[in-house]
């Protein structure tokens, strides 16, 4: 691909990033959107935290875990076991990766 139509490429992309980003911010006056829509729009970033967590917890390779011995699971419900215990974002994470560290490190899983 020659110069020229890197450059081009690349402001294309520039202008589509920003329309699609800058969707909701551009118009003067709030978008009416419907009380479902709103509503469901409320559990969309749960939802795409959970589609890239959760199989990264229960795959490995493309397969789901076939053992016990895997240190992410264990991580995971200390993660989950602490937020519901303290509610603290910080402390789950440092939970789940204390025991994650302390597994494959001690233990080497």
């Amino acid at each position: 691909m020659s110069t020229g139509w890197s450059a081009i490429a690349i402001l294309g992309l520039a202008v589509i990033t920003l329309v699609t980003r800058g969707f909701f911010v551009l118009p003067e006056r709030e978008i009416p959107l419907p009380a479902w829509l709103r509503q469901g729009l409320r559990y969309a970033p749960l939802a795409a935290l959970t589609a890239v967590v959760a199989p990264e917890v229960v795959m490995n390779g493309g397969h789901l875990i076939t053992t016990w011995k895997d240190a992410r699971l264990f991580a995971a419900a200390a993660g989950a076991g602490w937020f519901f215990w303290q509610r603290s974002i910080l402390g789950t994470i440092l939970a789940g990766t204390a025991v994650m560290m302390a597994l494959r490190i001690g233990l080497g899983w």
